[in-house]
C-alpha cells in the first residue's frame, strides 16, 4: 500500500459516506484489519448493556477447548468396562484421584480429577454436525428467521473489554457451523489469530507492523488520519459521534504497539518445561490415513492462558478431528495422548498461577458417539447422552456429575441439557442467561431460552 494521500480525491471526500471515511482512516492509516475490528468494537461499546448478575460472579474468563466432530465418551470420560465388548470402550480404565474411572487414555487427567468435574449426562438435540455445533455455541437450533449469537459474542456484549485486549478470541480461527454474532453487532465477533501457535511460522494475522513501515512512518500516518478526522468533524453536524473515533484509533494503535498486548500473543518467554507440561513432546500413533494429526494443542492452550492473563474474556481453542465412523481405536490413539497432557497441563498451570478460581476451563464437543461399535469398527453420531469436562470458575471440584445408563445410550440420572449447561456457565460469569436482548431493535430474545442453573455443578 502506498503511503500517500490522493489530493485529487479531497473534494470527493467531502461527500464520502461515514463508513467509507472510516475505512480510509483505518486501512489507509494503519494498513490493518485489526484497526477496523477495534473501530467497530468501540462504536458498539457505546451502547453496551451490562448485565445485573444474580449473585456474585465467580469467573472472569472462559477457555473453551472444542473437540469438533463428536468426541467419543466411551474411550475417554465414560468408559463402560463391564458392558459387552461391542459397547464398552476399546481400552482399559485408570482410577482417578477421586476414586472414579476414566479411560486409560487419560492417565494425566486422572491425577488432577480432584480439581475438575466430568459431566456424564449431557443431552443434545440433533446428531448432525452443523445443527449440533450451532446449538452448543448459541444455545439455539438454527432457524431461517433469526440468527442467534454465539456464546463468546454474548459475553463480549454483556461484559465488554478488559484492559486493552479484545473480549473474544478464536485460536487458531473460526471453523464451520459455530455461528457468528447473530443479531448482535459485528463488534462482538471473535478476533481470529489466523495462524496456529503450534506452527513454525506462527504470526498473528494483521498484528504486525508491515516490514516497510517504521514506527516513525506509522506515527505520520496517525497524524494524517487526525487531519482527515478534523475535516470530517467540520462536515458533520454531530461531532460527538465522531469524537469517539479518537478512542478506537487509540485502541488500535495501542494494541499494535503495546509490548503487553504483543507479549500476550507470543510464546517467546515460555520455557520448554512449560510447553512439555502441556504435552508439546507428546505424539500419537499414525491414523488410518497414515498421517500424523497436526501438533500444536499445547501451544494453542498456552496462548489461551496468556490471553486470559492479559484480560481476554472468552477464548475458544479448536483441536483435532473426532468424527470416528471408522476404526475408533486407531483414531483415538492418534489424538488423545496430546489431549490428555494438555487438559492436565492447563489445570495445573492455572492453579499454580492462581487463575483456576477465576477461569472456567471447558472441554466441549457437539455430541458424542453411539454405544455400539459399527461394522467398520467405528462409532456413529449420538446426541442423547455424552460427556464434557469443566473446571475452575466456581465449578465444583472432584466430582463426576450425572451418569449414563449401562450402555451409555441415555442419562440414568441428573441429565444436563445443553441449554442448562450454557445457562450455568453464564451464571458463573455473572450474566443472567434469562435476560432478553433485542433482535432487530424491537424483538426481545432470551440469551438462553428455557435453560436453568445446574446447582449440583457449582460450589
Amino acid at each position: 500500500m502506498k503511503n500517500s494521500i490522493n489530493h485529487h480525491g479531497c473534494f470527493s471526500f467531502r461527500t464520502m459516506s461515514r463508513r467509507k471515511a472510516l475505512q480510509v482512516g483505518v486501512l489507509g492509516g494503519l494498513g490493518l484489519s485489526l484497526g477496523d475490528l477495534l473501530r467497530v468494537q468501540a462504536r458498539g461499546e457505546q451502547n453496551q448493556a451490562f448485565s445485573k448478575a444474580q449473585g456474585q460472579k465467580k469467573a472472569l474468563s472462559v477457555i473453551q477447548l472444542h473437540l469438533g466432530g463428536g468426541f467419543q465418551q466411551q474411550e475417554s470420560f465414560d468408559p463402560k468396562p463391564e458392558a459387552p465388548v461391542e459397547i464398552r470402550g476399546q481400552f482399559g480404565v485408570t482410577k482417578t484421584e477421586t476414586g472414579d474411572y476414566l479411560s486409560d487414555n487419560f492417565p494425566r487427567t486422572a491425577k488432577v480429577a480432584d480439581k475438575l468435574t466430568v459431566i456424564r449426562s449431557v443431552v443434545g438435540k440433533v446428531p448432525d454436525h452443523g445443527i449440533a455445533t450451532y446449538h452448543l455455541f448459541t444455545g439455539y437450533t438454527p432457524t431461517a428467521v433469526i440468527d442467534y449469537p454465539q456464546m463468546g459474542s454474548v459475553v463480549s456484549h454483556e461484559l465488554g473489554k478488559r484492559q486493552e485486549m479484545p473480549p473474544y478470541v478464536m485460536i487458531p480461527k473460526k471453523t464451520g457451523f459455530m455461528g457468528g454474532t447473530g443479531f448482535l453487532s459485528s463488534v462482538h465477533g471473535p478476533f481470529e489469530l489466523g495462524s496456529d501457535p503450534g506452527g513454525r511460522s506462527y504470526q498473528v494475522r494483521d498484528f504486525q507492523i508491515p516490514n516497510h513501515v517504521s514506527m516513525e512512518r506509522l506515527d505520520r500516518r496517525r497524524t494524517a488520519r487526525q487531519i482527515i478526522e478534523e475535516r470530517i468533524r467540520q462536515l458533520e453536524s454531530n461531532p460527538n459521534v465522531l469524537n469517539t473515533m479518537d478512542g478506537f484509533y487509540q485502541d488500535a494503535y495501542a494494541l499494535l504497539t503495546s509490548s503487553k498486548a504483543q507479549a500476550a500473543f507470543s510464546l517467546d518467554n515460555e520455557s520448554t518445561a512449560m510447553k512439555e507440561l502441556y504435552g508439546s513432546d507428546v505424539v500419537g500413533l499414525k491414523g488410518p490415513d497414515n498421517r500424523y494429526h497436526p501438533k500444536g494443542l499445547a501451544e494453542r492452550l498456552i496462548v489461551a492462558r496468556r490471553l486470559v492473563e492479559a484480560g481476554v474474556r472468552f477464548v475458544t481453542v479448536t483441536y483435532g478431528s473426532w468424527d470416528c465412523h471408522v476404526d475408533v481405536k486407531r483414531s483415538t490413539l492418534d489424538q488423545m495422548p496430546a489431549l490428555d497432557a494438555a487438559i492436565a497441563g492447563m489445570i495445573i498451570d492455572l492453579e499454580q498461577r492462581g487463575l483456576l478460581d477465576s477461569t472456567i476451563f471447558w472441554v466441549t464437543s457437539e455430541f458424542g458417539r453411539t454405544p455400539k461399535i459399527n461394522k467398520d469398527a467405528g462409532r456413529d453420531h449420538h446426541a442423547r447422552c455424552y460427556s464434557m469436562l469443566i473446571a475452575g470458575g466456581g465449578f465444583t471440584r472432584g466430582q463426576f456429575y450425572g451418569a449414563s445408563d449401562a450402555t451409555g445410550a441415555e442419562p440414568a440420572r441428573d441429565a444436563v441439557p445443553v441449554e442448562d449447561l450454557l445457562h450455568t456457565v453464564y451464571h458463573q460469569l455473572g450474566i443472567d442467561a434469562s435476560k432478553e436482548l433485542l433482535a432487530f431493535g424491537t424483538r426481545p430474545i432470551e440469551i438462553i431460552k428455557g435453560g436453568k442453573l445446574v446447582k449440583g455443578l457449582v460450589s
